[in-house]
């Protein structure tokens, strides 16, 4: 119980944490802060001579393109519904409710964002994949905080020793910092959308965890 009780304060605290965070990027981007360094971070990232071409070797734009690509609705999509269905094969339902509440919650509210906010993307340098709706917040980065987080959340107390656990959170933060970077790498995002993005989907899932999760 007492176990419990301290996890449920860590998610309830961590949610609002990250909530802030994401206030301070609505700020920082909407508020006209962060514009210069936001093109200069991605400006950055590019070939001084020719701006169509990424810095560092040649391949890291591909290998920016298959990362970006996990962080996407198609695998992502696929990925949830297998869980979906493993969910409903060992009935647990409460589990069930809550992956839905993250997926459908998380992708509602931040095509929402996007309307409101409305921010363009990057136009300085040639974006290296498609992309067509507005800026802020990282669709992308969101959806890879939000469901990489409560994949793992729903594995880790199936596994006894904490190292396990610590691994599978682990993986699981690095994958959504690495969709998240690719997206300013690609050239389709600015820093403060990623970090928006991040910090929404970490907080989203944490809330609904608090809430749903009792495992």
């Amino acid at each position: 119980m007492t176990t419990e009780i301290h996890r449920r304060r860590f998610r309830l605290a961590a949610a609002i944490g990250a909530g802030a965070v994401f206030a301070i990027c609505v700020g920082l981007a909407m508020g006209g802060m962060s514009g210069q360094f936001d093109r200069a971070v991605v400006a950055g990232l590019r070939d001084a001579q020719d701006p169509a071409v990424t810095a560092g070797p040649v391949w890291l734009g591909p290998f920016a393109k298959d990362i970006t690509a996990l962080g996407g609705t198609p695998v992502l999509t696929v990925l949830c519904l297998l869980l979906a269905g493993f969910l409903v094969v060992r009935r647990e339902w409460r589990r069930l409710v809550l992956l839905l509440g993250v997926v459908a919650g998380e992708t509602i509210i931040v095509h929402a964002l996007k309307d409101a906010f409305g921010r363009a993307r990057p136009e300085h340098v040639p974006h290296l994949v498609e992309a067509t709706s507005a800026s802020f917040p990282s669709g992308h980065s969101a959806s890879a905080a939000a469901i990489f987080l409560v994949l793992a959340a729903m594995l880790a107390p199936s596994l006894k020793d904490a190292a396990s656990r610590y691994y599978v959170y682990a993986a699981a933060a690095i994958m959504a910092l690495l969709v998240g970077a690719s997206r300013i790498f690609l050239g389709v995002h600015y820093p403060t959308d990623v970090l928006a993005g991040w910090s929404f989907g970490f907080a989203w899932t944490m809330a609904l965890l608090y809430f749903l999760d009792r495992g």
